[in-house]
Parts: structure tokens; C-alpha cells; sequence
């Protein structure tokens, strides 16, 4: 894949890359033959760019390539782009760039098996990273996504604690919980559902404040609220 050779115009970058985001939706004929093109290597290249445009673009390709793929392209994706890139993206201008990277993570964390090979491997850099963004002067949508990241990993990693673990996420997720907002209560209530799953965590969320938190928030919501659906 030689797009990147050259002087090609931004325009034409564009345009291409933007294509490509369609061709490697998981459903694309097109996705195995690009993979085998050097897409990774390119698009990992692309979130690079000066133009935030071809960044986003980059970001949101590497996403759709990570969607429902297998062990060997998600760990291809993590080693080519690099936990230090993923960082710098995390901490773009564009908001855009920042949600379709936190995108790239949701997908790369949603197979359970997957889930504990990467944590195993990258724990520190993926904590990090959801941290990151949940301390960020972020609007509600955007740490919604850390939320589902989070979720996923207290679905999905088994052997670890890994979030129990974790004071700033659990002070989060207990904060989230009585905001008066319903992106970050929902993803914080998906949050302790999965916690409270494993046994032996409620001792651990009682003395964290969650459970007090969790009880608050559903005395004050009617019974209709979605909060009871589950």
C-alpha cells in the first residue's frame, strides 16, 4: 500500500483515507486483502499527520480494522501504533481524534479472551490511558466512552482486579454515580454491575463509597427509569 509515497494533496488523502475507514468495516470483503497491504502500518503513519482531518481518519480506520478482529491484527494494531501514540491521540485538539481513539480501545478490549492477553501485556498503559481522559476537562460523551472501556475490562479480565485496583477509577465511578448527568451515570451503573458480578467485591465497594453512591442514585429515580431495566 504506497498511498503515503509521494506528494500526494490533502485533498486526495482525504478522500482515499475516509474510503478506506468504509473498507475495513468488519463486514468488508476488502478488510483481509488490506491487511495484508500494509494497512496497519500506514494508518498507524496517518494518525501522525499534521492535518487533523487525516488524523481522524487514521484513528477511526485503525477502529473499524479492530472491530471483532482477531488476537493476532489487534496486537499487529497495539505494536505497530505504539501506547505512547495512543496517549498523544488522547490528548488531541480534535475532540473527533480523542473519540474514535477511545473507540480503537473499546474494540480492541471486547473479546474476553482478548481482554486478558492485552491486560496482561498493557494494563498500566490501558489504565493510563482511561484515566487520562476521565480526568480530562472532557464533555460527558467522551469519558461515557472510558466508561464502556471499563466495562468491558471488569467484564472481561478474570484473573485481575485490575479496575478494583485502581483508586482514581474507583473514585471516579463513585462520583459518576450521583452526577446530574445520565451518559456518566448509566456507564458508571454498567460499570459496578459488573463488579458486583465476581464475588467477594461488595465488602470492597461498601468501604469505597460505590455501593452508598449506587443506593443514593436508585432512591432518587423512579421505578420506570431505565437505571431498572437491567
Amino acid at each position: 500500500m504506497d498511498l503515503l509515497v509521494g506528494e500526494p494533496s490533502l485533498e486526495l488523502l482525504t478522500v482515499v483515507t475516509s474510503t478506506i475507514c468504509n473498507l475495513l468495516l468488519e463486514f468488508s470483503p476488502a478488510k483481509e486483502p488490506m491487511l495484508d497491504s500494509g494497512a496497519v502500518e500506514m494508518l498507524c503513519e496517518l494518525t501522525k499527520h499534521s492535518d487533523p482531518a487525516l488524523r481522524l481518519n487514521g484513528s477511526w480506520a485503525l477502529m473499524n480494522m479492530a472491530f471483532q478482529a482477531e488476537q493476532k491484527v489487534k496486537s499487529k494494531i497495539i505494536d505497530t501504533l505504539g501506547t505512547d501514540r495512543i496517549f498523544q491521540l488522547l490528548s488531541d485538539a480534535d475532540e473527533r481524534v480523542i473519540m474514535k481513539t477511545l473507540g480503537l480501545l473499546r474494540n480492541l478490549l471486547s473479546n474476553t479472551l482478548h481482554i486478558e492477553n492485552i491486560m496482561s501485556e498493557h494494563s498500566s498503559e490501558v489504565l493510563r490511558a482511561v484515566n487520562l481522559v476521565l480526568d480530562g476537562p472532557h464533555p460527558p460523551e467522551v469519558k461515557e466512552q472510558a466508561l464502556i472501556i471499563i466495562s468491558n475490562i471488569t467484564a472481561g479480565a478474570r484473573d485481575k482486579d485490575y479496575v478494583m485496583e485502581d483508586e482514581n477509577i474507583i473514585k471516579k465511578i463513585r462520583e459518576f454515580l450521583v452526577v446530574s448527568d445520565n451518559k456518566l451515570q448509566m456507564g458508571a451503573v454498567f460499570v459496578v454491575r459488573n463488579l458486583m458480578e465476581k464475588g467477594g467485591r461488595q465488602k470492597m465497594l461498601r468501604e469505597s463509597g460505590i455501593l452508598e453512591n449506587l443506593e443514593q442514585l436508585l432512591h432518587m429515580t423512579p421505578r420506570d427509569s431505565q437505571f431498572y431495566e437491567e
